[in-house]
């Protein structure tokens, strides 16, 4: 294949990961007519369109999509072959990085992870999304999404992934208003607020319908960050994983933490990325930076795939 060739690979894999012509461009620093005209010959070449505008987003087409992994794969290991990962050098960096985060991700993981840049003296501009179940998988593989961090389990050969930490759910109230010791009835008379399970914690939601406790719900909310200035100034009750009440904990002192009557664990919060052979040296170097800097160190790298 001549460069010419690759370099037209080159343009489909950026378009497809910007869906935009403006950010293709600027990507490979080329002017916008030239991967313009690029897109003209790819289109020919494959004889479809490849991607159809719809408002300022280029939108792939089936056969883009069918194309984009061997192709983005078979470019990531050229590059790999003639790129040495040993040359790339933390202090200094100053790319840009995607950290995929739920809301709840944002207030836990987020803080570690931003020490951890800074101890490796790496300056990189770091990019948090919000993420999305639904659509974090199609945002990692093509690259809008570098390393994602969720509990919401995503089951998929085209990504790679590791448990970082289990999570155990707690019942966390103010001090003022505290539960009884850990039994059967130590809800009775309590009101809860209930969070939203958009970020994949659904235990809580689970939990107060199997024990009969959605009639006591006074109030339900979209974000965890609004959670404990509430239960500060009330006697309301939260079911929330332990190492967010332990968050929570550290910003309002007068918050206490109880066990629960009943088991409750969920599936653990894992990280995921592209599958090795898909990762720049930028990627990887970051991967391994978010572990260390989130993980609870139960899991051993023989849970990654």
């Amino acid at each position: 294949m001549s460069p010419a060739d690759l370099n037209q690979l080159r343009t489909f894999v950026v378009l497809y990961e910007m869906r935009s012509l403006t950010g293709a461009a600027e990507r490979l620093h080329v002017t916008q007519p030239t991967v313009s005209y690029t897109l003209a010959r790819l289109r020919k070449r494959f004889g479809d369109d490849l991607f159809r505008r719809e408002g300022n987003t280029m939108v792939p087409t089936p056969r883009a999509t069918q194309l984009f992994g061997p192709l983005h794969e078979a470019l990531a290991q050229i590059d790999a072959t003639v790129t040495d990962s040993a040359d790339f050098v933390a202090a200094g960096f100053d790319g840009e990085l995607a950290l995929g985060l739920t809301s709840i991700g944002e207030q836990t993981f987020l803080p570690p992870i931003v020490a951890s840049l800074a101890r490796e003296g790496a300056t990189p501009h770091l990019v948090v999304r919000r993420l999305d179940a639904e659509h974090a998988e199609e945002e990692l593989v093509r690259g809008a999404i570098d390393v994602a961090i969720t509990v919401s389990v995503l089951d998929t050969a085209r990504l790679w992934r590791t448990p970082v930490r289990g999570v155990e759910y707690v019942a966390l109230t103010s001090r003022a208003h505290p539960l009884p010791p850990t039994g059967p009835g130590m809800f009775a008379g309590r009101r809860f607020i209930r969070v939203s399970a958009r970020g994949g914690h659904v235990f809580p939601t689970q939990a107060l319908v199997e024990h009969g406790l959605t009639p006591r719900v006074a109030l339900t909310v979209e974000e965890h960050s609004t959670v404990p200035a509430v239960l500060a100034a009330t006697d309301l009750v939260a079911l929330l994983p332990r190492h967010v009440a332990d968050v929570f904990c550290g910003w309002f002192p007068d918050l206490e933490v109880t066990d629960l009557p009943w088991p409750g664990t969920s599936s653990p919060v894992a990280l995921y990325t592209r599958r090795e052979m898909n990762l720049s040296p930028a990627q990887r170097w970051f991967r391994r930076l978010a572990l260390r800097a989130v993980s609870s160190g139960e899991f051993t790298d023989d849970a990654q795939r």
